[in-house]
């Protein structure tokens, strides 16, 4: 373990304090002051002579002393801060002094004011600041140095993402094989994931879950679509099949008396070539009637791909106009902020200089003494040419606003104009998409087209007839009775066919209900595997969350941390908060602050094998600090003390 301690601290000409050396002689230290008297001058010092900046870890802060209003800084002096330290037993001397650099130049009698200079030592010795940063970097990183001697660095100082990973680097993480082993209802993750990580199954079951209820909620739709189009059947399947089949039978017996009602083989050949015209007749019509029917169906799909186009197109028109209204708004208002600018430009161009000069202008700060006129109308000079430079710098800012509100607004007009056209075009295709809608033909008037040859097989269909009739006019009445009886029989057969291609079309309706049903059966169960590996991932993520922060928790007396945080949809957020007793950093009083900042940094330098001093501000806070290896400066606020007192203490301590 390397320890860091400091012996002593001299300040000079440092932030309003005039000379001041403090010894703790590497022990601990209390030093006691009221406000303003520069407790946190000391902390800031010390940093500022290693690293070149505050306790607040600022570079820009002020180090010279100010004048008495407070204002301005006081000029020819040597800001000075020397301190004595102790490295593993080895002294180390270090020393900055920041002074300014003034030079004459030929032929004026008044120096001018260069810039600042700082001088760097070590150990008495003259060093470039390139060797003396190498120095200090040996003893120890300036982000460690940091964390190890300011107990609120950790906590207010560092972004919660850094305090994290600082915090996993020093206690290591858990890994997936370690959050898995520690809990038997996690045994089936790693098939679950399939080599992903938990993060993108969680996103995969995520999209298809969306998916899914997309499916669920279109499927009832359906269903009730194909439910709605059953056709109503009063009777079953099997009793339409037994009468048609009775009827087809007393048909064809029918035939066949007729038949015999014919004389010779003639009439016999003449009925055979009379039915396979008439099938023949049939085929043609049936054909006929099939391509109208698909005709019909194209006809209603354009129809329907029409009406989308027309609807997908007003949508669009009414989402520019929104836009063009929303744009008008936004073009209105950035008018009236150029107005304002304007005015505001015209005021501070009005504005004119008028400064007489104050008793304290024309008088040296040093002797008292009147000052040559000259240099008060130098300083008048100054002043207007600072006033000149402030109106110049406003009027260009105004002038800059100005132009980005106007190219602003013009912009959005800009986007008006081509909403506008494409509106216009968008206006002109649906109406275009609208005529052609209406010009289309009404799908219930496409005809059944036939073709010659249906033409052609009647007339030899009459031609057989007549022939036929011809040949059979010696029983004609019998004849005319038994086609009559065939008549109705056919007229039977066509109606109970029509009620069977009803029994069909509905049976094939209620099947396609029975594949949606067991579609939505099929996907509900998909999505109660999906919600059951969700689950699964979010316990192995709770589960991770308890074992890395018992984990991290375990290296800490006082100071706890949470890691994580738990969602509404009981998913997980990264966070780092730290607790004291389950209370959050953020409501802890000074001093339980104060002692879990220590708590912290015990921790951090086992980690690092590295203590250096520690700087306590509003120690009085606490009553009792926690141990810490590293040495203590209490800066205790004290009203009794009007210049800061030190106290030192034991000059070690035992490892704690």
């Amino acid at each position: 373990m390397t320890e860091l301690r400091l012996s002593s601290l001299k300040l000079r000409n440092f932030k309003g304090i005039r000379d001041l050396t403090i010894t703790p002689g590497g022990g601990d230290a209390d030093v006691f002051g009221d406000n303003a008297t520069g407790k946190t001058t000391l902390f800031d010092a010390f940093l500022w002579l290693l690293f070149d900046k505050d306790s607040q870890n600022k570079k820009d802060f002020s180090i010279k002393t100010l004048a008495a209003t407070g204002a301005v800084e006081r000029h020819g002096f040597e800001h000075e801060v020397e301190g004595v330290l102790n490295l593993d037993s080895k002294t180390l001397t270090l020393r900055k002094a920041y002074y300014e650099r003034w030079t004459k130049k030929r032929g004026s009698a008044e120096r001018t004011f260069e810039g600042h200079t700082t001088d760097y030592y070590i150990d008495g010795v003259p060093a470039k600041k390139s060797e003396y940063t190498a120095r200090v970097a040996e003893i120890c990183d300036e982000g460690v140095f940091r964390l190890l001697t300011d107990p609120s660095y950790f906590n207010q100082v560092m972004r919660w993402t850094d305090r994290r990973a600082l915090l996993l680097e020093v206690c290591g993480d858990i890994t997936e094989a370690d959050v898995i082993a520690s809990d038997i209802a996690l045994a089936k993750l790693p098939d679950v994931l399939a080599g992903r990580s938990i993060d993108d199954h969680r996103k995969v079951i995520a999209a298809r879950r969306a998916t899914i209820n997309k499916e669920l909620e279109r499927i009832p739709v359906r269903i009730d679509e194909v439910s709605q189009g059953l056709p109503e059947v009063a009777e079953s399947r099997g009793s339409i099949e037994s009468s048609l089949k009775k009827i087809r039978t007393t048909a064809q017996d029918k035939h066949q008396e007729r038949a015999r009602l014919k004389a010779g083989g003639q009439v016999a050949e003449k009925r055979r070539q009379l039915s396979e015209a008439k099938a023949e007749l049939q085929m043609i019509e049936n054909a006929a009637q099939a391509k109208a029917d698909e005709e019909r169906r194209a006809a209603q799909q354009a129809a329907g791909d029409l009406t989308y186009r027309i609807d997908t197109l007003t949508q669009k028109i009414e989402r520019h106009e929104n836009t063009i209204a929303s744009n008008l708004n936004t073009v209105r208002r950035l008018e009236a902020d150029m107005e304002k600018l304007r005015e505001k430009w015209r005021t501070i161009d009005a504005e004119t200089f008028e400064k007489d000069m104050e008793e304290h202008d024309t008088v040296c700060y040093a002797c008292g003494q009147d000052l040559p006129a000259e240099q008060i109308e130098a300083a008048r000079q100054k002043a207007l040419a600072a006033f000149n430079r402030s109106k110049a710098e406003g009027l260009e800012k105004i002038d800059a606003e100005g132009k980005e509100t106007k190219q602003r607004a013009g912009e959005l007009s800009l986007d008006n104009e081509r909403l506008r056209k494409e509106i216009q075009e968008l206006e002109a295709e649906r109406d275009k998409l609208a005529e052609k809608k209406a010009n289309a033909p009404a799908i219930e008037d496409v005809p059944v087209s036939l073709p010659a040859e249906h033409a052609s097989t009647e007339e030899e269909i009459s031609k057989l007839e007549a022939e036929i009739a011809s040949l059979g006019e010696g029983n004609t009445e019998a004849l005319a009775t038994v086609d009559a009886e065939i008549a109705d029989l056919k007229a039977q057969i066509s109606e109970l066919e029509a009620k069977l291609a009803q029994v069909d079309q509905r049976e094939k309706s209620q099947e396609r209900i029975r594949e949606l049903a067991a579609k939505e059966r099929e996907l509900a169960a998909e999505f109660e595997r999906l919600e059951k590996e969700l689950h699964l991932c979010e316990t192995f993520i709770k589960t991770k969350v308890g074992l890395l922060e018992e984990k991290i928790n375990a290296k800490f007396q006082l100071a706890r941390f949470k890691l994580f945080e738990v969602q509404i949809n009981e998913g997980v957020k990264e966070c780092c908060e730290t607790l004291v007793n389950g209370v959050p950093y953020s409501d802890l009083n000074n001093g339980s602050r104060i002692n879990v900042g220590l708590d912290i940094i015990n921790t951090l330098s086992e980690y690092y094998g590295f203590t250096a001093p520690i700087f306590v501000d509003n120690a009085e806070a606490v009553t009792a600090l926690s141990d810490t290896r590293g040495q203590l400066i209490r800066l205790v606020v004290s009203g009794a003390d009007k210049d800061l007192r030190v106290e030192t203490k034991t000059a070690l301590k035992e490892a704690i």
